[in-house]
């Protein structure tokens, strides 16, 4: 072929089809954009998505991806099935029946076949609602990705003040972030306000007529500038002019990183601020950081979050994490059952704790104010832990307290389920339920133990330009599927150190992500974000009820209610922890019966359920306004 017919070519290939426009940044934001599409974009993506996905030019699944979800990559070959499957999927749909002995083949490691044995026996001895063998497989899988991915998760407790606190502090500094400076939270404001303003969701997340997936490009590229110019106007007028000008907008790139930065930090810090405008930064983000949109603006609006490890890092003062004394200045005081005078005395000794760290480790470069900034952060990650880790400890040392393990009393006390029976999708006799309490408690703490670092992960998944994500109708209207490795990684790694923990395992250990269920990580952090929302005034219920029976006449009602305070608890506790862990998570058990995200819907059912409760007054009483409210 001739060298001129090549760069004809070329040149057409940067022009619109209709208009004959180049795809530039300045035609993009002229008044003349209607016609114009990414050049780029695949054939199929030149027609309208009139469907279900932004994808279904796509007939065939694409090479190495599960052939169910199509979302997550292949990892087991069904020889049987002559299908590919991603370990979710294969133990979901090779559960039970002839299928449990269907021929396998990993796609990785050595080629080795491997056929399911009917009769085999689950790996605790128990069988558990004929799911062990699905259980057996996610746990070695889960085994060999955080041996590959090497996560060094800190689920050890905290030292307590006074005592070596060793490598702990290092540790958990590598995730915590910097508390914002009074600069910063203007700025912070600044980037609300854009933000609530937007209506970038509402534009770009939408399948209409005549909007292809190219066109969706433009529509992001435009729609992105605006919020960039209009935050660079709202922070420099001057600057913001010339901005409107010249259309340099990677002159302003530090200035972007920052204040996108801020906002991510912030929410970390506080997962109940930022309600509404925290998912629309993480999807702005997402597609600035596609190539198309990146290679035109010629820049990154993402770095990543300023952690204390970093910033101690940078002005050589890790030694501050390995000083005992940072246990003492970082402590959450509890005033609960404790004179004025103790607490008085533990505030004196952490503010005395606080200077001695400031004054030993400040050095040219690194004022105390820093110094102190840093030791709040991690006192901020303690607060965090106190209302979010610590309702999950309130409630299992209940259910030790008033259930037993093994025989229940009677009937108030025992918290067996039966399918069909008030809702519940599952059939535990008491001591099995009880099981599942204790271990689904037991895995939210520990996950929220470990908050800050899966948040980390969840967004280098969601910002990652390698793992593009596609506009899908998941049945709960549409959303980005994406999938999450590091953040999945990191949460079998989790369970399976509950599972340890704890013994024994029963019902399903299927973690969704990245499927139709929880389409990204952004829904998964967001789900468990909210935990504390249904504990927490629970816990404030049962605490204040031996406040309630000191009124004579509250006594009275109580006692011909229920027959006593602990009666009222029992009761309380036991339809919570029947219908709250009842597998009523979704329409099928496959989905969100029993499976790690189902629990906690399930959960969620319960208090959607509260007001029809016969003890939904003592709630009141006890100045509960609701699941979402502030306590």
């Amino acid at each position: 072929m001739a060298p001129g017919n090549t760069q004809s070519q070329d040149a057409s290939v940067a022009r619109d089809g209709a208009g004959g426009q180049t795809f530039s940044l300045e035609n993009i934001l002229g008044g003349d954009h209607e016609n114009i599409e990414h050049p780029t974009a695949p054939k199929e993506a030149l027609t309208p998505t009139g469907g279900w996905d932004e994808e279904t030019g796509q007939e065939r699944v694409a090479q190495g991806f599960c052939v169910e979800c199509e979302d997550q990559p292949a990892q087991v070959h069904c020889e049987t099935c002559a299908d590919d499957f991603c370990e979710v999927c294969f133990a979901a749909q090779h559960r039970k029946g002839s299928r449990k002995r269907h021929a396998t083949r990993p796609l990785s490691g050595p080629q080795e076949k491997r056929a399911k044995v009917e009769d085999a026996k689950p790996a605790n001895g128990e069988a558990t609602n004929g799911d062990a063998d699905s259980d057996e497989e996610l746990e070695r899988a889960a085994d060999d990705a955080s041996s590959l991915a090497k996560i060094n998760i800190v689920l050890s407790a905290q030292p307590a003040p006074g005592s070596a606190v060793g490598e702990w502090f290092i540790e958990r500094a590598k995730f915590i972030p910097v508390r914002l400076t009074l600069e910063e939270r203007k700025f912070l404001r600044l980037l609300e306000a854009a933000l609530n303003v937007s209506e970038y969701t509402d534009k770009i997340d939408t399948i209409g007529f005549g909007l292809s997936k190219a066109k969706r490009i433009v529509h992001q590229i435009r729609e992105l500038c605006a919020i960039l110019s209009g935050l660079v106007l709202s922070a420099d007028y001057k600057q913001g002019q010339e901005l409107f000008q010249d259309r340099d907008f990677q002159s302003n790139e530090q200035f972007y990183q920052d204040i996108f930065e801020l906002g991510r930090r912030h929410k970390i810090m506080n997962p109940d601020k930022m309600r509404a405008t925290y998912g629309k930064l993480i999807y702005i983000l997402q597609d600035s950081q596609t190539p198309e949109v990146k290679d035109l603006l010629s820049f990154s609006c993402v770095k990543p979050i300023k952690t204390v490890y970093t910033v101690l890092e940078e002005h050589d003062a890790l030694d501050l994490l390995r000083d005992d004394l940072i246990a003492v200045a970082t402590k959450e005081i509890y005033s609960e059952g404790r004179s004025r005078r103790e607490v008085q005395k533990d505030i004196k000794s952490k503010e005395r704790a606080l200077e001695a760290l400031a004054a030993k480790y400040a050095r040219r470069g690194f004022s105390e104010e820093r110094v102190r900034q840093c030791v709040y952060s991690i006192g901020d990650n303690h607060a965090f832990l106190r209302t979010n880790r610590d309702p999950c400890e309130r409630m299992i040392a209940y259910l030790k307290q008033y259930f037993d393990s093994a025989h229940p009393k009677d009937n108030k006390s025992s918290i067996a389920i039966k399918n069909g029976k008030g809702g519940a999708r599952l059939t535990h006799d008491h001591s099995k339920q009880y099981a599942y309490v204790l271990q689904s408690l037991t895995l939210w703490r520990e996950i929220l133990h470990d908050m800050f670092h899966l948040w980390t992960l969840a967004e280098q998944d969601l910002l990652n330009e390698n793992v593009p994500y596609r506009l899908r109708d998941t049945g709960q209207g549409l959303n980005r599927v994406q999938a999450a490795p590091k953040t999945s990684r990191m949460m079998h790694a989790i369970l399976n150190r509950a599972q340890r923990s704890i013994g024994s395992w029963v019902g399903s250990s299927v973690i969704h992500m990245g499927d139709h269920n929880v389409p990204n990580a952004l829904m998964f952090i967001d789900k468990y974000s909210q935990v504390y929302r249904i504990l927490l005034p629970i816990c404030n219920t049962l605490a204040q009820i031996p406040r309630l029976v000191e009124n004579p006449a509250l006594r009275s009602y109580i006692e011909d209610e229920w027959g006593s305070a602990d009666g009222l608890t029992r009761e309380i506790l036991a339809d919570f922890f029947r219908h709250g862990f009842d597998g009523s998570g979704a329409g099928n058990y496959f989905d969100a019966g029993s499976c790690i995200d189902g629990r906690l819907t399930s959960a969620w059912n319960w208090c959607s359920t509260l007001e029809k409760k016969r003890f939904f007054p003592i709630f009141l009483l006890t100045d509960f306004i609701g699941f979402d409210g502030e306590w």
